[in-house]
């Protein structure tokens, strides 16, 4: 999907605002303009399990417009507590929010050395290039999925102040192939680059930005809810790391021929070797990846038998395991 029938989807005119902000919840969009919701499309998921955590909400029993009045106090919520959408944007955070989570496996990737630079995209910026750990976890701690996004100056000078580079500061556009191509150019090497798995960038244009200039992008797709089914073999084709969310086909397609899955209910894949050495920058136990036979298929799940690993703050396990590995706590339905 493009940007402009996602607008139409949505049911919006991006000319109509000066500030306009789009993220999801539950595969239902919500928009955000001056601090305020001011549209929430209808949710297609009845239940994710991630939501049950954070927000406490079973799901499932409860009507749609329920629903979308929660989506939308949930993301006010966050507006207050830390400015997303604001000039009062909360830049730096050091702890992990989401045992899993893709700005927690880049922060450590980034302290740990194994990384130079993250591309990411924050509200308010857009595309953004940052070497902090913390602002890298900061940015992206809270965010659903960020989908359109217009300038806030007052966010894109403090992530300056934090060393940060935007690459768009005009329109604050969301391009991850220009910031891949913009770091390429200011010389890091090892570069981790988010991609939306909905409305993103070609993976093939990442990949030919790469061989340009000789670097190595860490192609990590995220926000893969609804996508399509040619959109699932490009990624399954590029990308080295890839968050579930409520695919079905990125489980099926993406699933059945990665190397490691972590986790059951909304499990990422490493998809390549560079994948699975991104999560093994998240892991302290650097000797149990090394000895991973990269021809075999392994799960880490703490619900499992297996050789214990730490990651992050977690205390789990690998094993052994023909992928995909399918969960009741799943999604769904899944999309």
């Amino acid at each position: 999907m493009d940007i402009d029938t996602l607008f139409h989807e949505i049911g919006l005119n991006p000319a109509d605002y000066d500030d306009l902000h789009i993220t999801r919840m539950l595969h239902g969009f919500v928009a955000v303009s001056h601090g305020q919701v001011i549209r929430v499309t209808e949710p297609k998921l009845r239940f994710c399990p991630l939501v049950a955590i954070l927000y406490d909400r079973p799901g499932g029993s409860e009507d749609i417009e329920t629903v979308k009045q929660m989506m939308a106090e949930n993301t006010l919520e966050k507006i207050a507590q830390f400015g997303l959408f604001t000039e009062r944007r909360q830049l730096e955070r050091g702890d992990i929010a989401v045992p899993y989570g893709a700005s927690e496996i880049m922060m450590f990737a980034l302290r740990r050395g194994r990384l130079d630079c993250a591309v990411t995209v924050c509200d308010g910026a857009g595309t953004v290039l940052c070497t902090r750990p913390d602002v890298v976890q900061g940015v992206g701690a809270r965010m659903n999925g960020l989908f359109y996004t217009t300038p806030i100056p007052a966010v894109i000078r403090r992530l300056e102040e934090h060393g940060c580079v935007v690459a768009f500061p005009r329109t604050a556009e969301i391009n991850q192939v220009g910031g891949l191509r913009r770091a390429a150019e200011l010389g890091y090497r090892r570069i981790a680059v988010t991609i939306n798995g909905y409305v993103g960038d070609s993976l093939a244009e990442a990949r030919a930005v790469e061989r340009e200039f000789g670097v190595e992008a860490t192609l990590i797709v995220v926000c893969t809810t609804g996508a399509g089914a040619d959109r699932v073999r490009e990624i399954g084709e590029h990308a080295d790391a890839v968050w579930s969310c409520a695919s079905a086909g990125i489980r099926e397609v993406v699933g059945r021929t990665a190397i490691i899955q972590v986790s059951t209910a909304i499990p990422v894949f490493a998809v390549s070797e560079r994948g699975v050495r991104f999560l093994a920058g998240y892991s302290s136990n650097d000797d149990v990846f090394a000895r991973l036979d990269l021809r075999k298929q392994y799960l880490i799940a703490g619900n499992r038998a297996g050789t214990p690993i730490q990651m992050g703050n977690m205390s789990t396990s690998i094993c052994e395991r023909q992928l995909p590995v399918r969960s009741a706590r799943e999604p769904r339905p899944l999309a």
